[in-house]
């Protein structure tokens, strides 16, 4: 079985980490397991063993020394080939990525305000934190912050929302005007998944508690998130603007005090200087008010 161009990024991330864990979290923003699943079967593939381990230390073995610079080489390339037909097709298509609706009136502004290429948008699951940026699937994103921290990307922000709590209909809190975060102590959440990485621990408001929250379930896209807490399963934070945007019956939007805002920006590759992209990233500015 061939190898994929992510296995070969997975093992480069290790490679030079020299660590699964730091590899997991701090580069690739999956669960550990998930990655050492995936170099076993890159190993399976090569026939070979990369990596000598113990609970301590990670190495590189000869065969894995080998690969390396053409691991390197090989990504290096994909993504040259990327850029390449990005060039090619800037008179024509810009692709969009999103992981919750855009709505408040962008998608039509922006369609409108640029007439002359080809806009299509693409829904991206939560466990890619990069929005489809990462793999070249998308050449701008509409995204929550935060963003991978590697250096790689660009934003401007474009909103800054109150964060609100989704409640299921009937629950004890649904009769308050303001929940306050104290008050959803012990609740359930829904969580995005490990992959998502930053972003999981932000819509958890993880840095705003003594101790991690407790998780009732996992969702891919807001979709899921709202069927979770219609069923009862769990509550869930999301922006105001999204407690627009997802109404329904079933569920209960309430604001939440005493946490900070959500940021919503849009992001780009920050080696991405084709004008198509930032003409893009202009006109969605200037269709809404840009936070200080």
């Amino acid at each position: 079985m061939d190898a994929h161009i992510r296995d070969l990024r997975y093992f480069v991330a290790v490679a030079e980490e020299l660590s699964f864990t730091r590899a997991a979290t701090e580069r690739l923003f999956i669960s550990q397991p998930s990655l050492s699943r995936q170099i076993r079967q890159l190993e399976l593939s090569m026939r070979a063993k990369l990596f000598e381990r113990d609970r301590r230390t990670v190495a590189l073995t000869a065969a894995g020394a080998a690969l390396l610079p053409m691991a390197r080489q090989i990504i290096e390339q994909w993504e040259g080939a990327q850029r390449a037909v990005a060039v090619a097709r800037e008179d024509r298509i810009l692709v969009v990525g999103f992981q919750t609706r855009i709505g408040r009136g962008l998608v039509p502004s922006i369609t409108a305000a640029l007439p002359e290429w080809d806009l299509r948008f693409r829904q991206v699951p939560w466990r890619d934190p990069t929005v489809g940026l990462g793999d070249g699937q998308v050449d701008v994103a509409v995204a929550w912050l935060p963003m991978p921290g590697d250096g790689d990307y660009s934003w401007t922000v474009v909103s800054t929302e109150d964060r609100w709590v989704a409640l299921p209909a009937g629950h004890r809190l649904t009769s308050h005007a303001v929940v306050g975060f104290a008050e959803l102590t012990g609740e359930p959440f829904v969580a995005l998944p490990v992959s998502a990485g930053p972003m999981r621990d932000f819509w958890l408001a993880n840095d705003q508690r003594s101790a991690p929250a407790v998780v009732g379930a996992e969702a891919e896209t807001a979709e899921e998130a709202f069927e979770l807490v219609a069923s009862g399963r769990a509550v869930a934070l999301v922006s105001a603007g999204n407690a627009e945007l997802y109404r329904r019956d079933d569920v209960v939007c309430r604001p939440v005090a005493g946490l900070p805002p959500s940021t919503l920006a849009v992001v780009w590759r920050r080696d991405d200087r084709r004008r198509a992209v930032r003409a893009l990233v202009e006109k969605f500015v200037s269709c809404m008010c840009v936070s200080p």
